[in-house]
């Protein structure tokens, strides 16, 4: 057992991140998932123009790439993937559903790829096998049954392909209902519900190759070391050029101090690393909007200064005044608001806030990225417009080197909602579709996530279809969650590897194997490939390499064409036939979206092409053709200060995070090396004057209770308590042991996204 193996250990990690660590964990879990050697080539494809997509985060590529491709993260995400472990119809025989249950996450996840189609037999507590034409005949069954379209609800998740996602929103809405419950809804809905009011489409401005040429990168509420690595590489070359980069969150991450890139041989053999952020801000949680609303009223002041002594605006009147409206009533608001109130509600000092402000103001081209440190508040929607607000000031918007660059999670969810996944279709793409399919199509906007829930706890919704993804672990009020899901009718799964969704089921349920990213998907002797959009709207190809993992496996474009087929008929649409060619799902996608004319022409060039954002090229598609300015007063009645009011200083504010040996819900090892914690999860992040005040010491064991005005007890016991960097008054625990303390109607405003960076709670003293 290696020192960093040993179980409950804290220990600050000294050394940058990357580096030798990073290749000798991605070794390890080579190991652990027992790749065998023949697939060790997948990593010269992973990434590539004529390999497959990286089934982990939506970080771009490099348009003509010459090195290799991939991360730490992402070797994890293609070796759980390529494991030669098989989960077949033998290892549910020997194992009910309720002894799985009681294994971890971690434990689920190592028994390696599904491998044959499954149903769940409640007379035995047991999946068994079953065919693939009665798994289809059996889902139309309970479709048909049902009383309303509408009593269904059908989730994608992010690693879903465009061509997949695509006839899935088809199928949904030719058998009459809009309920798209996807994992957007979980993680940058804000993003898509905030920018449109703005800048008019919910898409970052930025390519790639903009990286390249910003003076100023601002990073908001991410963690790129640990969800997305391979922008580590793109944040090296800039500061080694020059730029400035700075952290605005409230943890200190390492991967942001320092870099050791495994791709620069000679740094890391030299045992060298480079300095990334040269400024880390660090707001309370939840208090983004007050130190941004803080920025742009010192922008303001010193564009009123040097009108006052006539010297050079400050403001970029120009962009101003030819691509926006609003700016009299932004800046009207600005000049009211009250200094001392957005220095309490950011918790960040004045000072600071002068010297990011300095900063915006003297770089000639910034880019202001962000994750889902921004994205999962209540008031995430406002934030988000008062950020692109703050950058059209500076005219930082659609020009080279500067612009809007929110960072999606996983690879394809961005391309899910440009393909139609979408619970709140607009009524122009609901006429294409009317017009290319001769149907109509539902009108009536359907459930997300969190109406998902509530609806299935409601009775309202019985079927439940998964199209990937950990549905019940993703999704907060984890104990409700599980109730909900375990009232409908018929839960369907399709998946690559067992998770806890899969045991948390319907009164029928079926587990669907599919084909992975890495996999041929072979079609009438023909090799397909499929599409995924990234984070910048670069739309290419990925095909696989490597056999099946199971002769049973379908992809999952055939499964939805199947299953359509078993539920709506080939009337309208020739499911058969686009089930054996991905191409022609690419010729209808084109018909229905102007965006991807000549789809299997553009993209067959290597990396791909870009679908265009309109607001890149300064084209507003808002309600009045410009770029809005937006005013938002601050908010000092959330459940924070209302929870603040009740029990003072008690009242803290817990954020859930993901630890380095993760993607998403997907636990691969119990580490968290960048953190300092070792061979545990059931920690809680804390300020050490926040632990003497309550009077504990760092190791000792202490609960979290929600502060929530329902009924409701949610309470985790027995975390660890571990002494961080952390502002007074927040705690960060690990997602997704923390969702139960996320109450499930703690929700952004307009984006009805979980509030998982912000849950007021208390912190007591664990008795044993």
């Amino acid at each position: 057992m290696s020192e960093h193996d040993k179980p409950g250990r804290i220990a600050p990690y000294p050394r940058p991140a990357g580096g030798w660590d990073a290749i000798k964990f991605s070794a390890a879990s080579l190991r652990q998932e027992k790749v065998v050697l023949g697939n060790l080539k997948a990593f010269l494809k992973q990434n590539q123009p004529h390999g497959f997509d990286c089934p982990g985060c939506a970080w771009p590529e490099r348009r003509h790439t010459n090195r290799l491709e991939f991360c730490e993260n992402g070797v994890k995400a293609v070796a759980a993937e390529i494991t030669s472990k098989l989960v077949t119809a033998n290892f549910f025989a020997r194992h009910t559903v309720t002894e799985l249950m009681r294994q971890s996450d971690l434990e689920l996840e190592q028994h390696g790829r599904l491998a044959v189609p499954l149903r769940y037999d409640p007379t035995s507590d047991t999946y068994r096998p079953i065919e693939w034409d009665q798994a289809f005949a059996l889902i139309a069954e309970q479709l048909h049954a049902l009383d309303s379209p509408n009593q269904a609800s059908f989730y994608a998740s992010g690693r879903t392909s465009n061509e997949a996602a695509y006839l899935f929103q088809l199928f949904a809405r030719l058998y009459g209902t809009n309920n798209f419950p996807d994992c957007s809804n979980m993680c940058h809905e804000a993003t898509s519900r905030g920018l449109p009011g703005t800048v008019g489409i919910g898409k970052g401005t930025v390519t790639l190759e903009d990286f390249e040429l910003a003076d100023a990168i601002l990073i908001f509420g991410q963690n790129p070391g640990t969800n997305h690595p391979r922008m580590l590489g793109e944040l090296r070359d800039a500061a080694r050029r020059g730029a400035t980069i700075v952290s605005i969150n409230p943890l200190r991450e390492r991967g942001l101090e320092r870099f050791s890139s495994p791709q620069h041989a000679a740094e890391v053999l030299a045992g060298g690393s480079t300095e990334l952020c040269s400024l880390f801000i660090r707001p309370s949680l939840g208090g983004d909007f007050a130190l941004i609303k803080a920025m742009a009223k010192r922008v303001v002041e010193l564009d009123d200064a040097a009108c006052a002594t006539g010297g050079e605006r400050v403001l970029d009147v120009a962009f101003i005044e030819t691509h926006t409206v609003g700016i009299d009533e932004f800046l009207a608001d600005l000049r009211q608001e009250s200094w001392s109130l957005l220095i309490e509600e950011s918790g960040v000092p004045r000072e600071e806030i002068e010297r990011l402000t300095q900063l915006f103001v003297r770089a000639r081209s910034v880019i202001a990225t962000w994750g889902m440190g921004i994205t999962q508040h209540r008031r995430s929607v406002p934030t988000i417009q008062l950020l692109s607000n703050l950058m059209m000031l500076r005219g930082q918007i659609g020009r080279p080197g500067a612009g809007l660059c929110p960072v999606r999670g996983h690879s394809n969810v961005q391309g899910n909602r440009t393909v139609g996944i979408e619970e709140r279709p607009t009524a122009a793409f609901l006429d294409r579709l009317a017009a290319v399919y001769g149907f109509e199509p539902p009108r009536e906007h359907g459930l997300d996530v969190v109406a998902t829930i509530q609806a299935m706890l409601a009775g309202s919704v019985k079927v439940f279809f998964g199209l990937g993804g950990n549905f019940v672990m993703a999704a907060p009020d984890t104990p409700r969650t599980f109730e909900a899901m375990r009232r409908c009718a018929l839960t369907v799964q399709v998946a690559t590897k067992l998770n806890r969704s899969h045991l948390v089921h319907g009164q029928q349920a079926l587990l669907l194997p599919t084909l992975g990213r890495s996999e041929i998907d072979l079609q009438e002797g023909i090799e397909q490939s499929v599409t995924v959009e990234d984070s910048m709207s670069m739309v290419h190809l990925s095909r696989g390499f490597k056999p099946p993992a199971s002769d049973q496996l379908l992809s999952e474009v055939a499964i939805i064409a199947r299953l359509a087929e078993a539920v709506v008929g080939n009337r309208l649409v020739d499911w058969r036939a686009l089930a054996t060619d991905n191409s022609l799902i690419r010729n209808h996608i084109a018909q229905v979206f102007e965006a991807f004319t000549d789809y299997n022409r553009r993209v067959a060039a290597p990396g791909g092409f870009h679908l265009g954002v309109a607001s890149r090229d300064r084209v507003w598609k808002t309600a009045s053709g410009k770029a809005q300015f937006v005013v938002h007063p601050l908010d000092l009645d959330t459940p924070i200060h209302r929870a603040r009011r009740q029990y003072g200083d008690q009242a803290m504010v817990l954020m859930t995070t993901r630890s380095h040996d993760q993607y998403n819900t997907t636990i691969y090892a119990l580490d968290d090396r960048y953190r300092g914690v070792y061979g545990q999860r059931d920690v809680v992040f804390a300020n050490r004057r926040d632990i003497d005040r309550l009077g504990c010491r760092p190791g000792d064991r202490v609960d979290l209770s929600t502060i929530w005005d329902d009924g409701i007890e949610r309470r985790l016991n027995g975390l660890l308590l571990v002494e961080y960097d952390i502002p007074l008054g927040c705690l960060a625990a690990y997602f997704p042991e923390a969702n139960p303390l996320v109450p499930l109607d703690s929700v952004g405003d307009e984006s009805n996204t979980p509030t998982a960076k912000s849950i007021p709670v208390r912190m007591l003293p664990h008795l044993d």
